[in-house]
């Protein structure tokens, strides 16, 4: 008879900062979080003696807890590194949002795991050598099984971050780094499984291997699990996506954000000229579904969850006339007052005569007539910060018609969103509109001459004068594909984040007069 053995690798990816099992836009109970995943891992681990936990990456950034921590509780230990190592990590992979608050709170968090941080491809510019230490692990499990574990992170991490939250470091190609280093691990080390975490999704479509988005290097899953010989299993995520599937050998999996659902794969060895050798492997997509939250970690949370409920609570001002969006869609096709009120935000806080935003996602409420912190970060989910770049009148034109490319005409011929800004994933957040300038789009229009007219106080742009337009600091770096944007001049750099330049400009004015401006049109 065959010697048997398995394992089962549990692992997260894109957990933004969800602890507690609650929705805080709507502070009603959610089957999500860490402090639920934990309850599973520990059922998890009693039923499996060879069990590997892994993260991959985007854990400490993306709830108004984490924002809380991050402004009023730095001083304490990061709940986010603190429960995973309760929950006993072996290794975890920086994500692309792990540098949004700077260095010195992604150092903590590094300095407070128990676990090895991976990412092979972001180095320290001086030394060459990985920022986080080791490339790779080797896990030999009670069974024997030894399991080589790498990661790599999306290089793309320059093109989005603050210059100063990443200074000193260098991000490589991933997709030529993992091979380099599977190579590496092909040659010196002795394992049954070799794993690769990377912080990024997939560029093409898994099964037909068709081009699913542009291919500037941000997303190289596919390729990775195409080209790149002697990897097992890849652990994807960034996308946000559900996804399981093989390329080639390669099984491939990506599970979801926010703590929602979580991936396992299980692989079966079997005992072959004395070694462990790879006889099958399965992943799956889980939800937390029915799982009960650990009632240790909501005691632990406890003080840090009541602190952030206090402030979310905060009354900061209030709504003259109607600020709801109860349509997204029209919400972008004609201006909301809301979209407004932070255009004044972002040229309050810089002086530019000309401001761009976005509307950032579909869950947008727009504000009610007494606002709180809650309804802020609900509304403006990222820790963005402000930067005011010197554009010619053609980066403005360019910039506006690649926003104009976010709509497109159905087979009725009526309005509708590209499937591009929805497939893989939806990046809502990628229309910008604008304020200071007077324009119309004509979706019908081929792609490229979609913008009729753009004016500057009454008079036509132009093309070859300079502007002061102020943006977040993600559009500013040519996030969202915005290359007309990238290694622009810098007039003024805005270290406040938008939560707090929106909370002190409404408190400071108390009553806000939701009005609109008509200064852009959308037609068919």
């Amino acid at each position: 008879m065959t010697k048997q053995t398995t394992i089962k690798v549990l692992y997260t990816s894109d957990i933004h900062g969800s602890v507690m099992p609650i929705n805080y836009g709507t502070n009603e109970k959610a089957e999500l979080g860490l402090a639920t995943y934990a309850t599973l891992v520990q059922k998890k681990r009693q039923e499996n003696e060879h069990m590997i936990v892994l993260d991959n990456g985007d854990l400490i950034q993306g709830t108004p807890l984490m924002a809380h921590y991050v402004k009023n509780h730095a001083e304490k230990p990061n709940p986010m590194i603190a429960i995973m190592n309760q929950i006993g990590l072996d290794a975890g992979v920086p994500g692309n949002h792990e540098f949004n608050f700077g260095k010195a709170i992604l150092q903590d968090a590094v300095d407070q795991s128990n676990y090895p941080w991976l990412s092979a491809n972001i180095v320290d510019e001086k030394t060459g050598k990985p920022y986080f230490g080791s490339p790779y692990i080797i896990k030999t499990l009670s069974n024997g099984v030894k399991v080589a574990i790498t990661g790599v992170t999306t290089h793309y991490v320059p093109n989005w971050e603050t210059p100063e939250h990443i200074q000193g470091i260098q991000f490589a190609d991933a997709f030529t780094t993992l091979k380099e280093i599977v190579k590496e691990i092909q040659s010196n080390e002795d394992y049954d499984l070799l794993i690769a975490l990377y912080h990024g999704g997939f560029e093409r479509d898994m099964e037909t291997g068709e081009v699913t988005e542009n291919l500037t290097g941000e997303n190289q899953a596919y390729e990775m699990a195409d080209k790149i010989d002697g990897i097992d299993i890849l652990l994807t995520g960034h996308q946000h996506r559900n996804v399981t599937g093989t390329i080639r050998d390669c099984l491939v999996i990506q599970p979801g954000n926010n703590g929602e659902a979580y991936g396992e794969i299980d692989v079966t060895f079997r005992w072959e000229e004395d070694r462990w050798v790879t006889a099958t492997k399965q992943a799956n997509v889980k939800t937390l579904e029915g799982v009960p939250a650990d009632p240790i970690i909501l005691k632990e949370m406890e003080e840090l969850e009541q602190s952030t409920q206090n402030w979310l609570d905060e009354p900061i001002g209030e709504i003259q006339g109607d600020m709801i969006i109860r349509d997204p869609f029209q919400a972008r096709v004609r201006k909301h007052p809301f979209i407004e009120l932070v255009q004044k935000v972002q040229m309050d806080a810089s002086g530019a005569a000309i401001s761009v935003t976005a509307l950032l996602g579909n869950e947008a409420t727009g504000f009610p007539a007494k606002i709180t912190m809650r309804d802020i970060v609900t509304n403006y989910k990222f820790p963005n910060t402000l930067v005011v770049l010197s554009l010619t009148g053609e980066d403005i034109k360019q910039a506006l018609e690649k926003s104009a490319e976010y709509f497109t005409l159905d087979a009725n011929g009526d309005m509708t969103v590209n499937p591009d800004y929805l497939i893989p994933k939806p990046e809502h957040y990628n229309y910008d509109m604008w304020e200071g300038i007077e324009y119309s789009i004509r979706v019908s229009n081929p792609k490229g001459s979609k913008v009729e007219s753009i004016t500057y106080r009454g008079k036509p742009l132009d093309m070859e004068e300079s502007y002061d337009v102020v943006m977040n600091n993600y559009r500013a770096s040519g996030g969202g594909d915005f290359d007309m944007f990238k290694d622009k001049p810098v007039v003024k750099e805005i270290q406040q984040d938008m939560v707090e330049l929106i909370s002190n400009y409404i408190e400071e004015r108390g009553m806000i007069e939701a009005r609109v401006t008509d200064n852009f049109s959308v037609e068919v």
